[in-house]
């Protein structure tokens, strides 16, 4: 039997992490290991000045808990400095677009990053490895390089339909960044090409043989610091020194029987509770999988839980999160009673216009001993900026922040944004039944949500589940995959809604996960990224 199992977005990240299990870690060594190699081979979807959301389940310690790791507003930022430079919001409001790009690009739209903290202490708690072990194979492949793949080099030509930045300036705008991206001719490497960053294996070497106190009160925080006053930015030393995870209690809801246990706001656990929970008073299996009449449910289930997102769900320390209520059977049976009658719900948005690719990762892990962990971590929309010597690239997360004064996601010193990210476990019989998390900015709980009612309601595998075709509702468009039949799309437009088809056929998030069954484990990796599931 394999020791244990990774589903990760990248192949060099999934065969990392098991092999460290096999080599006698443990599920949370495995995914560390894994999530640094992320931040290697996939250094614009995640790396250690980001952020995330990770939980883990150890049965035979006693242990079920998630470690929120989000990205803060530095101390210098004011509620009201960009209210006057707001143009619109994005369609599927994940970010305002401001005059000057100043929350989207560059040294202004960094949050405080957290990553890397989060990393450290997991292992320390819940691990067996050191932080420099794991760190091995993220080493080799800054010092060595990585072959380009086709979703990297995808994500690096992309030109946003949101009015964001083109994705190739965050990597040519700024000298330091441009030295590692861009080749000596002016363009960008395409896929089987390989990029080497030996600026940022050294700076994983200092943090292999000093560990995460070196980046957040040390010699790293030093040259942050200096950086971010010589280029405008808001960070400073201060914010690194009084950054950490927290670690909760994971939320918990039901559904046909299971439970279901993900993270606290402001993650986007209470939206998958509040879905399946209107979900849950529909026979869905009846109407059938993906049928115009299961899909038209799950939109509008989509597009309430999106409503209630963006009026009530923020960061619990500066807003009033009406958890209790959001995630209760009454007031999901409220809401399904409203799409029983045929109400359509509407999104509203300000002035808003297209979506977003964003960058973010994941990763599954189980190992023999049935601990399990499930991790989302992510740059938010890279900053494009990159220390001189450093090698990293920080997080852009300011963009995703209301620019409005006295909104839920207003600015705060301190605070944390919203954040789809929904790192999920689902529990048959009281024992661990499905691992899933995703990459996608505000597509991360639609997919999750789609890859649980696979698995759940129409009892497909791992990789059935996060492979089917996928709808996605942010707003009052209902989005779909190329493999969603015309025919139904047809009938959804005979009911009165706008539908718009995407070209690609896997979309809408990336859906990994790992199934637990009394036959055994198998995994699933979105066939829309480049990953695997690998057991050893």
């Amino acid at each position: 039997m394999a020791r244990g199992m990774v589903s990760a977005a990248q192949p060099e990240a999934a065969e990392a992490g098991a092999l460290v299990i096999r080599d006698g870690g443990n599920a949370i060594d495995g995914a560390i290991a894994a999530a640094l190699v992320q931040t290697a081979v996939d250094p614009q979807m995640s790396g250690i000045a980001g952020f995330g959301s990770f939980q883990v389940l150890m049965p035979g310690q006693g242990v079920h808990a998630s470690l929120d790791f989000h990205g803060r507003c530095p101390a210098s930022v004011t509620e009201d400095m960009w209210q006057d430079l707001l143009l619109y919001e994005s369609e599927d409001g994940f970010g305002f677009n401001l005059e000057g790009e100043v929350n989207d690009i560059g040294y202004q739209s960094i949050t405080t990053p957290n990553s890397l903290k989060a990393y450290a202490t997991a292992l320390e708690k819940w691990g067996t490895r050191s932080l420099g072990q794991v760190m091995e194979a993220a080493i080799h492949y800054c010092e060595q390089g990585f072959m380009v793949r086709p979703h990297v080099a995808y994500y690096w030509n992309l030109v946003e339909g949101a009015g964001r930045v083109v994705h190739s300036r965050r990597l040519t705008d700024f000298p330091a960044t441009a030295k590692i991206y861009v080749k000596p001719d002016g363009t960008l490497r395409t896929p089987g090409e390989i990029l080497k960053n030996p600026d940022m294996g050294a700076t994983y070497r200092r943090i292999a043989a000093g560990g995460s106190d070196v980046f957040y009160h040390g010699e790293i925080a030093d040259q942050i610091d200096a950086d971010m006053r010589a280029n405008g930015g808001l960070l400073r030393k201060a914010d690194l020194e009084s950054v950490a995870p927290e670690e909760l209690a994971p939320l918990e809801g039901s559904y046909r029987g299971h439970r279901i246990t993900t993270n606290h706001p402001p993650g986007g656990g209470i939206m998958i509770i509040e879905m399946l929970n209107i979900l849950e008073n529909f026979d869905l299996v009846g109407m059938g999988h993906n049928s115009s009449e299961y899909l038209r449910v799950v939109a509008e289930a989509m597009k309430i839980a999106t409503v209630d997102k963006d009026l009530h769900v923020g960061d619990p320390r500066f807003v009033d999160v009406p958890v209790d209520r959001l995630t209760s059977k009454a007031y999901a049976a409220e809401m399904a009673a409203k799409i029983k009658a045929g109400e359509k719900t509407h999104v509203p948005r300000l002035g808003g216009k297209g979506a977003d690719n964003k960058d973010t990762t994941q990763v599954c892990a189980v190992d023999v001993d049935g601990n399990c962990v499930s991790m989302t971590h992510s740059l938010g929309m890279s900053s494009g900026v990159v220390t001189d010597g450093l090698g990293f690239m920080y997080n852009g997360c300011m963009n995703v922040f209301d620019p409005r004064p006295g909104m839920t996601g207003s600015l705060a010193p301190g605070k944390a944004r919203f954040t789809a990210m929904c790192p999920t476990m689902v529990f048959r019989d009281d024992k661990p039944f499905l691992m899933i998390g995703a990459p996608g900015g505000t597509y991360i709980t639609m997919g999750v949500l789609q890859g649980i009612l696979n698995a759940v309601d129409f009892g497909m595998s791992a990789e059935s589940a996060v492979a089917a075709p996928r709808i996605c509702v942010t707003s009052d468009v209902i989005d779909l995959t190329n493999r969603i039949p015309r025919f139904v799309e047809a009938d959804l437009k005979s009911m009165g809604y706008e539908t718009r088809r995407s070209y690609l056929s896997h979309h809408f998030a990336g859906v990994h996960a790992i199934r637990l069954t009394d036959e055994g484990w198998d995994g699933g990796a979105d066939p829309g990224r480049d990953g695997m599931a690998i057991a050893l």
